[in-house]
């Protein structure tokens, strides 16, 4: 069956290895965003998708628009389409020219989390469990009916950076059986239920700054939310500390502060900081300008006992 690809980001490389390795399947193009400046010389860099597209020798398109592409893959006559994190809407004609249909790789069981950050939110919102959804896409966000779906149990101190890396793999091998059963007529779509719906909105800096009059507990859930990206934050001493690792631990007292330094015989461990509810122990964190350090390095350098850290945000 020929298929067209469309993704950009490296979560979505494991669905097209899957598709290229399935002797049903011809991925006849692969549609992926723009080369983008990156790194320290902001040099024009490939997205992972195209790296490992022309790697598997396939033909690669790269649209500023994907509107502009309409009738090139109405020309393609394809079976199907796949599409996983492409990172662009997709207008009504070039759904149209997408064979039986596109289906869309998404990283929440739907009908929850839809939209663009499926995996952080479901980590802040204290989710025990999270999964792909395989369903044709269509006009709306994250609304079609559902081909197939795998669950798995989040494990403790997981990241979204982890998760989301799971979740690829799981993922892959559900995408093919979805394109297959689709063109094959042996899988039917379901509609997603009216109930459970929830919303997964882009996420940016701002919203990754944590709030010590939170409880321990659900900031430990946000800094693995925003791990890697776009990083949980507070500030120490007027400039922003970025944190990686983190352990709910007892405690309290004014939230913000810094109520002691927990280190173990390994040198594991850090600063304590008392929260709305409990206490958090800063296990890794990058201070502005330097790199990632355990948080025990942390408190001998910089000497943040009794400081509030958040105070001059």
């Amino acid at each position: 069956m020929r298929i067209c690809f469309f993704g950009t980001p490296a979560p979505a490389v494991p669905s097209l290895r899957a598709l290229v390795d399935d002797e049903r399947i011809e991925v006849v193009r692969v549609v992926t965003n723009p080369d983008r400046p990156a790194g320290r010389g902001y040099g024009l860099t490939p997205p992972p998708v195209k790296a490992a597209a022309l790697e598997a020798g396939l033909e690669v398109w790269q649209p500023e628009k994907p509107k502009t592409i309409g009738s090139e893959l109405a020309a393609l006559d394809v079976d199907a389409c796949a599409i996983v994190a492409y990172g662009a809407l997709l207008p009504a004609d070039v759904l149209a020219a997408g064979g039986r249909g596109f289906v869309n790789l998404h990283f929440s069981l739907l009908p929850a989390w839809r939209g663009a950050a499926p995996v952080p939110h479901a980590l802040r919102a204290g989710d025990s469990e999270a999964g792909v959804s395989c369903f044709l896409l269509d006009e709306g966000m994250d609304t079609g009916p559902v081909l197939t779906e795998r669950r798995t149990p989040i494990a403790p101190g997981e990241t979204a950076g982890e998760l989301t890396a799971r979740l690829a793999d799981l993922g892959a091998p559900a995408l093919v059986e979805a394109l297959v059963g689709l063109v094959e007529g042996t899988i039917e779509a379901v509609p997603q239920p009216e109930e459970g719906v929830s919303y997964a909105p882009k996420l940016s800096a701002a919203d990754a700054a944590l709030d010590w009059s939170e409880p321990a507990e659900a900031l430990e859930r946000a800094v693995r939310a925003f791990n890697p990206m776009p990083g949980a934050h507070t500030t120490f001493e007027g400039e922003r500390l970025k944190v990686h690792r983190a352990t709910v631990v007892d405690g309290g007292g004014t939230p913000g502060e810094v109520v002691r330094v927990d280190v173990d015989d390994d040198g594991a461990g850090g600063p304590v900081v008392a929260c709305g509810q409990g206490a958090l122990r800063l296990d890794e964190v990058q201070p502005a300008g330097k790199a990632r350090m355990a948080g025990a390095a942390f408190a001998n350098g910089y000497r943040p006992l009794g400081r509030v850290l958040g105070a001059d945000a």
